[in-house]
C-alpha cells in the first residue's frame, strides 16, 4: 500500500464534566489525530497521550515531535500494518505515538480491502458490554448520584477511581446503596505502597470484581506480594506495555486480570498477542479507555469484541465525555454497545465538527 502523506491534526474537546483521578484533573482533552493517505484510501488514528506527562511519560506534544522527527520518516513508503510496526520497532518506547501512526496505516489498509478491524482482529461478537469510569468526587452524595445516573442509563458495571482518603467510605457507601449484584471495582492509578497492603486488604469486605494497578506501574514483585494478601483479584494496567510486560505479571503471579489499552501497549496487534497470551494462561482481559474520541472508540470496541475479552470494559457511551462527538456518537443499548461493522475502524469524522474543534494542522509527505 503506497503512503502519500500523513496529516497531523490537534483538536481541543472539552469533556462534559471535569474527570479526577489519583493523579490529576482534566477537563478538556488535547487529541492529536493521525490521517494516513493513500491513492485508495485515508486511515485514521487517536494518539491517547495525555497533555502532560501523569499517567505515563508521554504527553501530546512530544508525541506530535516524535511522530514527526523520527516515527514517519522511518516509514517506507510502501508499507501495511506490520510493516509499520517493523519499521516502529527499533525507536524505544513512545508507545502511544507508535499506536496512533500503526493504526492508522491499519485502517487505511483494511478500508482498502473492504474489511473490518473487528474481524481482522479476530472479533466473535456483534456487540460488548460496556461499564464506566467514575472519577473522584467532592463528596460521597455527588458519588451516589453519579452512580445513580450511570446504573439509569444501563452500565453493566461501575468502576470507581480511589486515591488514599477517598477509598473504603465511597466503595461502602456504593455497595450498601446499590447492593452486592452490582458488579463493581476500583482503580487506584498506582496510588499506594506495599505498606498500604492491610489497609486494602479491608476492601476484600466488599465483593469487589477487581483492584486495578493498586501500587507502582514498574513494582510487578510488590503487586505480586500484594496478591497474596488480598482475596480480591489484582489487575495490572499501567505495568503492561507489551506482550513481554504481560508474560513476566503472569509468571510472577502479579496479576489474574490485565486491562488492555491499545494506546499504552503500542498498538493492536500487541493488543492480540496479550490476548492471546492472556487466555492461554487463563487471565481475564477487559479493553479500557483513555477519555477517546469516536475514531479510538471504534477502534477499542472491536478489540474488546474479541473472545478473551470477557469482562466489561470502559468503552463507554460517547456522551458519557463529550457533548459532541467527532464521529456519530456511539449509544449504549441494554448495557452493550454494537461493534462497527464497516471498513477499517467502520466510523469517519463528521467534517463540520472536526473542523470546528481544529487547533492545528500539519501534512508530512512520505
Amino acid at each position: 500500500m503506497k503512503i502519500t502523506g500523513i496529516e497531523l491534526r490537534r483538536i481541543r474537546m472539552p469533556l462534559v464534566a471535569p474527570f479526577r483521578t489519583s493523579f490529576g484533573t482534566e477537563t478538556e482533552r488535547d487529541v492529536l489525530l493521525l490521517r494516513v493517505v493513500t491513492p485508495d484510501a485515508e486511515g485514521w488514528g487517536e494518539c491517547v497521550a495525555m497533555s502532560q506527562p501523569l499517567y505515563s511519560p508521554e504527553y501530546v506534544d512530544g508525541a506530535a515531535e516524535v511522530l514527526r522527527r523520527f516515527l514517519i520518516p522511518a516509514l517506507p513508503a510502501h508499507a501495511d500494518a506490520h510493516t509499520a510496526g517493523r519499521a516502529l520497532r527499533p525507536f524505544k518506547g513512545h508507545r502511544m505515538a507508535k499506536a496512533a501512526l500503526e493504526t492508522a496505516v491499519l485502517d487505511a489498509q483494511l478500508r482498502t480491502g473492504g474489511q473490518s478491524l473487528a474481524s481482522f482482529l479476530g472479533a466473535d461478537t456483534d456487540r460488548v458490554p460496556c461499564g464506566v469510569s467514575v472519577g473522584i468526587m467532592d463528596s460521597i452524595p455527588q458519588l451516589l448520584d453519579a452512580v445513580t445516573g450511570y446504573l439509569d442509563e444501563g452500565y453493566a458495571r461501575i468502576k470507581l477511581k480511589i486515591e488514599p482518603g477517598w477509598d473504603l467510605a465511597p466503595v461502602r457507601a456504593v455497595r450498601e446503596r446499590f447492593g452486592d449484584d452490582l458488579l463493581l471495582q476500583v482503580d487506584a492509578n498506582a496510588a499506594y505502597t506495599l505498606a498500604d497492603s492491610t489497609h486494602l486488604a479491608k476492601l476484600d469486605d466488599f465483593g469487589l470484581l477487581l483492584i486495578e494497578q493498586p501500587l507502582a506501574n514498574d513494582d510487578m514483585l510488590q503487586h505480586a506480594r500484594l496478591a497474596t494478601r488480598l482475596t480480591t483479584p489484582i489487575c495490572l494496567d499501567e505495568s503492561i506495555e507489551s506482550a513481554e510486560h504481560a508474560a513476566a505479571a503472569i509468571t510472577l503471579g502479579a496479576c489474574s486480570i490485565i486491562n488492555v489499552k491499545p494506546g499504552r501497549i503500542g498498538g493492536y496487534l500487541e493488543a492480540c498477542r496479550i490476548h492471546d497470551l492472556a487466555r492461554a494462561h487463563g487471565v481475564a482481559l477487559w479493553c479500557g479507555g483513555m477519555l477517546e474520541t469516536g475514531i479510538g472508540r471504534a477502534a477499542n470496541l472491536a478489540l474488546a469484541a474479541l473472545p478473551g475479552f470477557t469482562l466489561p470494559g470502559d468503552t463507554s457511551a460517547s456522551r458519557r465525555y463529550y457533548a459532541t462527538d467527532v464521529t456519530p456518537p456511539f449509544e449504549l443499548h441494554d448495557g452493550h454497545i454494537g461493534v462497527p461493522t464497516g471498513p477499517g475502524i467502520g466510523v469517519d469524522p463528521v467534517h463540520d465538527i472536526l473542523e470546528e474543534v481544529t487547533v492545528s494542522t500539519e501534512w508530512i509527505t512520505i
